[in-house]
């Protein structure tokens, strides 16, 4: 993800369980027009992400394992599931003929220290999360990294681009200090595809329709789904197709969009560098439209959502416009958005937008960005009801959070996030585990079931 999830007395064990006789939330379709608001007394979702290289220690080659962490997930109170099936080397764990399965991940569970973590089972990983979901009663989302085509770190390389000179022909180009250069040859991390290339885009969506035609699948969650940083893309197919957005030619590129080496925001933009702006969120934007006629056109009733982060005032770095394209973003950040800009907010392609709401632990409660809540309640405004918004924090991360014991803040969390957009969200199960927060979220959901009731 962009930076980057006391007991009580009864147990949630399906969707719109009667022993608690409270009806389950129900998704909201896209739609150009606000959706009613939800009753009260209607239950929230509460998701958990399930990272693939994180857990892979766990899950990899035993089913049980997973079954027996579902049941758990299930009884603590959690309703959805998102697992990740296409980390960042590109290669995936579902059923498709567009790419390779996943055999090894770097991983740092399982008490090995840093290691890579083979796979050698032969039964589909997607399928046996489904299953076991489906058996405590959890809807099931999966993951999908989406501009991504390998990754580099201190164990290897591994991943598409890494096998295929064609893959690596879509990897990202970027404008760094030294000028132009592939992505690939750049600091270790994910390689990053640019959202411009068509093919690459095509092969993305080959790959989205294989993951919907999955039989009970609820729903997919694209991540990733934007651009590296603010230093791509500046690859001759970007060139051509910013000049036919702008209407002329670039004579001096690309120090006339932007000078080489900028992470950040110029202190004042020219026109060009506005429009550059726009056409970075357009391009994204047309990709999520793509995406989501893909996969609804396979099955038109699955869930089709994004996990973003929650600081939007600085999201036009990835090149990403997450809110309603009813939200004027121009009269709220006319320093970098052009009046334009607000046309490719793509909310309205989606069922449900997942908020990385990732505060310290200090600041779980506030209204503004960089508090828990404050994340929350400002994507929930900005996407306008045109979907369901979950949101809530990463408890293995950040300042506060990385060294565990933070089981009041869990709980606080919950509530923070929950009652400020449409449910909760947290990253990742890895950190539930090794933190032991199994009662701190049966508390904190616990306390949320319980003021639905009255």
């Amino acid at each position: 993800m962009f930076l980057f999830v006391g007991a009580v007395a009864f147990t949630i064990i399906a969707c719109g369980d009667k022993k608690n006789d409270i009806p389950e939330w129900e998704w909201p379709s896209p739609t150009p027009t606000p959706t009613p608001e939800p009753d009260d007394d209607v239950v929230k979702p509460r998701f958990v992400w399930i990272d693939a290289a994180s857990n892979f220690h766990d899950y990899a080659n035993d089913k049980a394992k997973i079954e027996s962490d579902m049941a758990k997930v299930a009884q603590v109170g959690f309703t959805d599931i998102v697992v990740d099936v296409r980390p960042t080397c590109g290669d995936v764990l579902f059923r498709t003929t567009h790419t390779e399965q996943v055999t090894k991940l770097a991983s740092w569970a399982g008490g090995q220290g840093y290691h890579w973590e083979e796979r050698t089972a032969e039964w589909d990983y997607l399928d046996a999360f489904i299953e076991a979901g489906h058996k405590v009663g959890l809807r099931v989302h999966a993951g999908f990294n989406t501009m991504v085509a390998g990754v580099s770190n201190s164990l290897g390389q591994l991943g598409m681009a890494f096998r295929d000179t064609k893959y690596r022909s879509w990897v990202t180009v970027l404008n760094t200090a030294n000028g132009l250069e592939s992505a690939m040859y750049a600091s270790s991390g994910a390689k990053f595809l640019n959202p411009a290339n068509d093919e690459a885009m095509e092969f993305l969506c080959d790959l989205l329709k294989d993951l919907a035609a999955y039989d009970n699948l609820d729903g997919i969650v694209l991540d990733r789904c934007r651009y590296d940083n603010f230093m791509s893309d500046f690859s001759d197919v970007t060139r051509a197709k910013f000049e036919k957005h702008l209407g002329k030619t670039i004579t001096n590129w690309p120090a006339d969009v932007m000078a080489s080496g900028t992470t950040t925001l110029p202190s004042k933009l020219s026109d060009v560098q506005y429009e550059w702006l726009e056409f970075r969120v357009k391009t994204i934007h047309d990709f999520m439209e793509k995406a989501s006629a893909a996969v609804k056109s396979v099955n038109p009733k699955i869930s089709f959502g994004a996990y973003v982060g929650g600081w939007y005032t600085t999201y036009y770095e990835v090149g990403v416009n997450w809110a309603s394209p009813r939200f004027s973003v121009v009269n709220a950040y006319p320093k970098w958005a052009t009046a334009d800009y607000k046309n490719y907010g793509y909310a309205d392609h989606l069922d449900l937008l997942i908020i990385g709401a990732y505060a310290g632990v200090n600041n779980i409660y506030g209204d503004n960005e960089w508090s828990v809540e404050g994340f929350c309640k400002q994507a929930y405004n900005k996407v306008m009801r045109e979907c369901t918004v979950v949101g809530g924090p990463d408890v293995g991360n950040g300042t506060g959070w990385e060294n565990g014991g933070k089981d009041a803040e869990v709980v606080k969390s919950v509530d923070a996030a929950i009652n400020a957009c449409d449910g909760y969200f947290i990253f990742d199960l890895i950190h539930i585990k090794k933190y032991d927060y199994w009662n701190a979220l049966e508390r904190g959901i616990g306390q949320y079931l319980r003021s639905a009731q009255k």
